[in-house]
């Protein structure tokens, strides 16, 4: 078997392969499963429990906030 047979070979498993994922994805039993997914961004479950605290002055850790304020301090 030369270079080219073994090359013609992987193609043909690539092409099956990208035709066998294609009729998944398009199938009518996946429709409901796709539908959910694509509606996750609008879900509104509650807006203030993922608001970030740290980014709050209010929040934040006041010795944390001091000791980056030193000269030497750049890791934090």
């Amino acid at each position: 078997m030369d270079s080219g047979t073994v090359s013609g070979i992987v193609t043909g498993i690539l092409i099956l392969v990208f035709i066998g994922i294609t009729v998944w994805a398009y199938s009518k039993r996946r429709k409901p499963d796709f539908d959910e997914a694509a509606n996750l961004p609008f879900a509104d479950d509650d807006p203030q429990s993922n608001r970030d605290t740290s980014a709050s002055p209010n929040g934040a850790d006041s010795r944390k906030s001091d000791s980056c304020k030193s000269k030497g301090d750049r890791n934090t």
